[in-house]
């Protein structure tokens, strides 16, 4: 796919997704974060109708997160069933049996659409939004004896982030059974893109003990999403998540941002508890479905 196509494929996503639109450089780290990767575009008589992407990544290696987006209008007419066909033959070659697709809460039709060809849910995750329009900066200091840093201010701290992330992800509900890659791939699949940033990532100490961080993707011009706010078990229930938070929206108003992006899986309730107190809105949840490549449910039918 050239620049040009790639672009087009984007403005579809964007069209569909606006609450959730993207810049090209999140779409660069979202491919560079994965083993592999393809994006298909849908045109007919010249027209584009829709787009579909499937990335595998390591922890899952046998899953390709599968994204079809069809333009409104442009609808039966075949285009989600040819990209759903297209990341099928993709998924075979490369021994990937299942494909993950996401949904709208408010589109019935494109859950009927993905259960009637054998998808089922395995999660919701519940979008939040919060503007910063008004927002003065937030007060919010960590506990006692507890430190916020920067990255940037201390990057000798990665392999320490690092250790957060491997005891806190399988806390998270939906990812239990997810491994981290080694930390030379985790760093750079989820550090050093480009829409990650040592100064809007941010670090709690505990003497010279990464014991949380948080840290936000750069994903719009005016937009920023969470994409990750962790805390060492011991550490949990003194505060030091709410600390990170504030940091994150703090740094988002001195940066000219308009709104802070996040999705929480809705079985995780002492996040939601903290995002509902900083003010955070709920907005369309994001269902997803695990489903065979549709190569393995003929092969089973």
């Amino acid at each position: 796919m050239d620049e040009s196509d790639e672009l087009a494929s984007l403005e579809v996503y964007n069209t569909v997704w606006p609450r959730d639109a993207v810049t090209i450089d999140a779409v660069h780290s979202y491919r560079d974060s994965a083993q592999d990767y393809i994006d298909y575009l849908v045109r007919e008589d010249g027209v584009v109708l829709g787009s579909g992407v499937g990335a595998i990544f390591a922890y899952r290696p046998h899953r390709v997160d599968t994204l079809i987006t069809v333009l409104a209008g442009k609808r039966r007419r075949g285009a989600g069933t040819a990209l759903y066909e297209a990341i099928s033959k993709w998924a075979s070659e490369r021994r990937a049996h299942e494909l993950e697709v996401s949904v709208s809460g408010d589109d019935p039709e494109s859950l009927s659409y993905a259960q009637r060809r054998g998808f089922t849910e395995v999660r919701r995750q519940v979008g939040l939004v919060l503007s910063l329009s008004g927002v003065s900066p937030l007060r919010v200091g960590p506990p006692a004896g507890i430190e916020i840093v920067t990255w940037a201010q201390r990057p000798e701290l990665a392999r320490g982030i690092y250790e957060v992330d491997l005891e806190v992800h399988p806390d998270i509900p939906g990812f239990e059974d997810v491994a981290l890659e080694p930390f030379e791939d985790w760093m750079a699949h989820n550090m050093q893109r480009p829409t990650d940033s040592p100064e809007a990532t941010f670090i709690a100490l505990d003497g010279e003990e990464v014991v949380g961080f948080a840290k936000l993707s750069l994903t719009a011009p005016t937009a920023a999403g969470h994409a990750m706010t962790a805390v060492k078990r011991a550490w949990r229930g003194r505060g030091i998540a709410g600390a990170l938070k504030a940091a994150e929206i703090n740094w988002a108003l001195d940066n000219g941002y308009t709104e802070l992006h996040t999705s929480n899986e809705e079985r995780n309730a002492p996040i939601h508890r903290l995002n509902a107190h900083l003010g955070y809105r709920p907005r369309v949840e994001r269902i997803h479905l695990v489903g065979p490549s549709l190569a393995d449910r003929l092969v089973g039918a």
